[in-house]
C-alpha cells in the first residue's frame, strides 16, 4: 500500500497494480504541452497496446510520457484525485484544450471538385487527405461529399446505374477506373508516341530524297549557262572527235542473220 506521503494523483488501487512483465517504459517523443493532445494520447495508447491494455497500467505508466509544462501540470493534481484512466484524461483534455490544433469539418469538402483533366487517382488522393483531416466523419457524410465531387464521366454513370452500397464499396469501384483510366492513358501515350516516330521516318525519307534529287540535279548540268553555239552541231561534234576532245562513240551489236 502507498504511504502517507503522496507525489502522485492516483488511488491506491492504481498504484498497487504491478507493471507488465519485461516493461521497457515510455520510448515515444514526450508530451511537452504545446502541441495536439489528441495526437499524444493516440501515441500512447498505440504503444501501450503492445504490452497491455490494463486500465490502471495505463494509468501508472503514463506519467513518464509528459515533460516541461505536461509533466509540472500532472505533478499538482490533487492525491486520489485519479481512480482510472478515463478521469486522466478527461482532466488531460481539459487542461490542454487550447493546445488542440483547429480541426477541419465537414464543410472542406464541399469545394472538392475534380478538375477538368484531373485523373481519378489524383482527385481520390485529395479528397481522402482532406477527410482523413476531419474528425468524427461518417462514412455516409464522405460517400456524399465523394460522389458529389466527380465530374460527368465512366466512373459517375456507373455510379448512377449502380450506387455503392457503402463506402469500401465505393473505394474499390474506384480503383478499378483508376487502372482503366491508367491503362487508356497508356495505349494513348503509346500510340502517339508510335505516330510521331512513324512521322519522323517520313520526314527523314523526305530529307533524303530531296537530296538525292539534289545530287542528280548537279551531276545533270555543271554550270548554269553555257556559251551559245556558232555553228552546226554534227560539224561540231565532227571536229571534237577528230581532235580526240571526245571518247567515239560505241558501236552497237549487228543483229543476227536468221
Amino acid at each position: 500500500m502507498a504511504g502517507p506521503d503522496r507525489h502522485h494523483p492516483f488511488t491506491d488501487h492504481i498504484m498497487d497494480t504491478p507493471l507488465p512483465d519485461k516493461w521497457k517504459g515510455f520510448n515515444r517523443d514526450r508530451y511537452d504541452g504545446t502541441t495536439d493532445p489528441d495526437e499524444h494520447v493516440d501515441v500512447y495508447t498505440t504503444h501501450m497496446s503492445l504490452y497491455t491494455t490494463d486500465d490502471a497500467v495505463l494509468c501508472r505508466v503514463f506519467p513518464t510520457s509528459p515533460k516541461g509544462g505536461a509533466l509540472s501540470w500532472f505533478t499538482k493534481l490533487p492525491a486520489n484525485s485519479i481512480d482510472c484512466f478515463d478521469t486522466l484524461m478527461a482532466k488531460f483534455d481539459v487542461q490542454f484544450a487550447t493546445s488542440r490544433p483547429h480541426h477541419l469539418t465537414s464543410i472542406a469538402l464541399v469545394g472538392i471538385r475534380q478538375e477538368k483533366g484531373e485523373s481519378l487517382r489524383t482527385l481520390i488522393n485529395r479528397f481522402s487527405k482532406t477527410a482523413m483531416s476531419i474528425c468524427n466523419l461518417s462514412p455516409e457524410v464522405t460517400m456524399h461529399h465523394m460522389l458529389t465531387a466527380l465530374h460527368t464521366g465512366s466512373f459517375a454513370d456507373s455510379l448512377c446505374m449502380q450506387p455503392a452500397t457503402s463506402l469500401d464499396d465505393l473505394r474499390r469501384r474506384a480503383v478499378k477506373f483508376m487502372q482503366l483510366e491508367e491503362l487508356r492513358e497508356f495505349r494513348n501515350n503509346a500510340r502517339a508516341e508510335a505516330n510521331g516516330e512513324k512521322k519522323e521516318d517520313r520526314k527523314r525519307q523526305g530529307r533524303s530524297r530531296a537530296g538525292r534529287d539534289q545530287k542528280r540535279d548537279n551531276r545533270g548540268s555543271r554550270f548554269s549557262c553555257y556559251t551559245p553555239l556558232n555553228a552546226d552541231r554534227s560539224k561540231i561534234l565532227q571536229e571534237a572527235l577528230s581532235a580526240e576532245l571526245i571518247p567515239p562513240p560505241r558501236k552497237g551489236r549487228e543483229p543476227r542473220e536468221c
